[in-house]
C-alpha cells in the first residue's frame, strides 16, 4: 500500500514523503533538499531557524517581520542553493553564510551603507582586556557602548566579527562561506576587534 501525502501544485500532483528522521545529519538533509525532498528543509529550518534569527537579529537593524522575511528568504535560498553545497562548512555555518549574504545585497540594494545591532547579548559578557563590571549600571553601560561600537562597524567588519566571535565559526569557515580570502577575515576581525577595543577604552578608533 502506497504511503505519504500529495499536494496539487502548479498543476501537477506532487507526493511528500515522511518527515525525514531527526537523527540523519545536516549534511544528509541538505542532501535530501537537492534531491527535492521538502521534509527535509522542513528540518533544517526547525534545526536551525532560531539561531538563524538571533544572528540576523544581531546583523540587520530591521522591524521583526523583516528578519522573519530574511529567515525565509535564507532558507529558500538553502533550497535552490543545496545542489552546489560541497561540505566544506559546517551546515549551520553555510546558512549563516548565505543569511549575511542577503542582508549584504539588501544593504547596497536599499543604498544604505550600514546596519546597526538592536542589541547586544550575553555572547560578550566580558570587556576587551577580561574585567567584567562590578555591577548591572556598569555592565549596562558596557553593552551599550559596545553595540554603539558596533553599529558603528562598516557590514564587512561587522559580519566577520558576529560569526567569529558571536557565533564562534572558524576563520577558515567564515571566509569559505563568504567568498574571502583567510587573511581578508582575519585583518576584518583584527580592524573590528581593535575599534571596539578602543571604543569600551573610551579612545577614538
Amino acid at each position: 500500500m502506497k504511503t505519504g501525502l500529495a499536494i496539487l501544485e502548479g498543476g501537477k500532483l506532487l507526493e511528500l514523503r515522511p518527515p525525514a528522521r531527526p537523527q540523519h545529519s545536516d549534511e544528509a538533509m541538505v542532501a535530501a533538499c537537492a534531491l527535492g525532498d521538502r521534509a527535509a528543509l522542513g528540518v533544517l529550518f526547525d534545526r536551525h531557524h532560531d539561531a538563524l534569527q538571533a544572528f540576523l537579529e544581531r546583523l540587520a537593524r530591521a522591524h521583526p517581520s523583516e528578519i522573519d522575511d530574511l529567515v525565509q528568504a535564507t532558507f529558500l535560498e538553502v533550497w535552490t542553493a543545496a545542489r552546489r553545497f560541497q561540505g566544506t562548512a559546517a551546515v549551520r555555518t553555510w546558512i549563516f553564510g548565505i543569511a549575511a549574504n542577503l542582508v549584504r545585497r539588501r544593504i547596497r540594494t536599499a543604498g544604505r551603507q550600514r546596519a546597526a545591532l538592536a542589541a547586544l547579548t550575553s555572547a560578550w559578557p566580558q570587556r576587551a582586556d577580561g574585567h567584567r563590571p562590578d555591577d548591572a549600571v556598569a555592565h549596562a553601560q558596557l553593552l551599550a557602548r559596545l553595540g554603539a561600537a558596533l553599529a558603528e562597524l562598516s557590514h564587512d567588519l561587522r559580519e566577520v566579527f558576529l560569526l567569529c566571535e558571536v557565533e564562534g565559526v572558524p576563520g577558515v569557515e567564515v571566509a569559505r562561506v563568504l567568498g574571502l580570502r583567510e587573511g581578508t577575515v582575519w585583518r576584518r576581525l583584527h580592524t573590528a576587534r581593535r575599534r571596539l577595543r578602543a571604543a569600551l577604552d573610551g579612545a577614538a578608533p
